[in-house]
């Protein structure tokens, strides 16, 4: 089955938690603080795998986690580092955030790599926390919380040429008569339900990559028929086989409303180089037909050929047509690696507001942050976390807000305190 949407859960790793701890040896008393630092989590990495072509995996499996990273041990042993977690996607997935729409990242290239999700950093042990006037620190870190977002991911096929028509104007049997592409082929509108993709060996050397969509109506821009659901798949051609039924009522309007539904979903897809095919040459009713075909499109500037996908009339001849005009099209910028998917709201920034229950109610990314980092049970690291507050200027946006003393603080939704002067 074909599927070109999915909507998948990403969670990175966490950071393993750094230790508190102080040597220990015999005949050493007071050993000073070798607490080591935790592990890095595993960033959750999406990557092009060109043997893939739809999403269809993610119909059964639609949450991918990445490994945590250890916790540090005594002696100034840091915590093994988690390996990344790859998920293979096919080319020309389109990745947005499913919440707000945002555009994340367009992978197209093989091996492309995406990171949706970075991993937590480890946490520092007491180590890091030695001053000249502070040698036995009871203070360490957790490791940094894990990233996790829901993403929607949009398939884009991409091949050389795409064909376009009205339904049932041959271009199933087309690209099954040119490659080994085995399409449902049928005497009735609407028999391709889902894109084709099939490799056209022109020779030794040469070859084309052709996508075959199903057919479009009047309207499809809008989603009528198979629609627009289905158009996208034609932004990534570089030639587009405009392919006429020769036995329709009136071919010159098919051809006109295709490229009018075209330009209505994506006004680059006219823009793109386009032979047109007219079909069922094999019959003589729309061997009859071709001359006025032929001077129609001549006149509107459209370079085109008669063609029978069934008999195999003059088809090799449109292959090597097609090679040709591709050859002309320029060469796409390479694309850059892209970088990770970072919030756009200043981390430093906070939020003070009141619940139902009359709590005051912090939230910041950076202190929330911090509140998941720290040591609760070490008093050194409360007293570290009650300096970021007044660092950040929490302390006093909480007095000018007319926090009271004995009030119930909230950082975030899980860490509560109490406000004491």
């Amino acid at each position: 089955m074909f599927v070109d949407e999915a909507e998948i859960y990403v969670r990175s790793g966490k950071g393993g938690d750094g230790m508190m701890h102080f040597h220990r040896e015999k005949y050493v008393s007071r050993g000073g603080p070798d607490g080591g630092d935790g592990g890095r989590g595993g960033d959750l990495i999406l990557k092009v795998d060109r043997r893939l072509n739809t999403l269809a995996q993610f119909r059964h499996i639609s949450r991918f986690i990445a490994e945590d990273g250890q916790n540090g041990g005594p002696n100034n042993m840091t915590g093994r580092s988690a390996e990344d977690k790859i998920v293979l996607v096919p080319a020309g997935t389109i990745v947005r955030d499913a919440v707000t729409n945002d555009l994340i990242g367009d992978l197209v290239n093989e091996g492309q790599e995406l990171i949706v999700a970075r991993g937590g950093r480890g946490g520092r042990g007491n180590t890091h926390f030695v001053t000249p006037s502070y040698q036995a620190p009871r203070v360490a870190e957790k490791g940094a919380p894990a990233e996790e977002r829901r993403l929607k991911l949009e398939l884009k096929l991409i091949a050389d040429v795409g064909i376009v028509g009205v339904p049932n104007a041959g271009k199933s049997s087309f690209l099954a008569a040119v490659t080994n592409a085995r399409p449902k082929i049928a005497d009735y509108p609407f028999t391709t339900i889902e894109p084709n993709l099939g490799v056209a060996e022109l020779d030794l050397d040469h070859s084309l990559v052709l996508s075959d969509i199903p057919g479009l109506i009047e309207g499809a821009h809008m989603g009528v028929g198979l629609g627009d659901s289905f158009l996208r798949h034609i932004q990534r051609t570089k030639v587009i086989l405009h392919l006429l039924d020769g036995l329709a009522e009136d071919p010159i309007a098919d051809f006109d409303q295709t490229n009018q539904e075209m330009a209505l979903f994506d006004e680059k897809l006219i823009e793109k180089p386009q032979l047109v095919a007219f079909n069922k040459m094999d019959i003589p009713e729309a061997a009859e037909r071709w001359p006025e075909v032929e001077k129609f499109l001549k006149e509107k500037g459209y370079q085109a050929m008669p063609i029978s996908a069934a008999t195999g009339q003059n088809v090799q001849a449109v292959l090597w047509k097609l090679y040709e005009m591709l050859q002309n099209v320029p060469e796409e910028l390479p694309t850059e690696s892209l970088p990770v998917y970072l919030p756009k709201e200043d981390p430093r920034k906070f939020e003070i507001t009141k619940d139902a229950e009359g709590d005051w109610v912090v939230r910041g990314v950076s202190i929330e942050r911090a509140a998941k980092m720290t040591f609760w049970e070490h008093s050194g690291s409360v007293r570290r976390f009650q300096t970021l507050l007044r660092t950040l200027g929490i302390e006093d946006a909480l007095r000018e807000a007319g926090v009271q003393n004995g009030d119930t603080v909230m950082i975030g939704d899980d860490f509560e305190m109490e406000w004491i002067e």
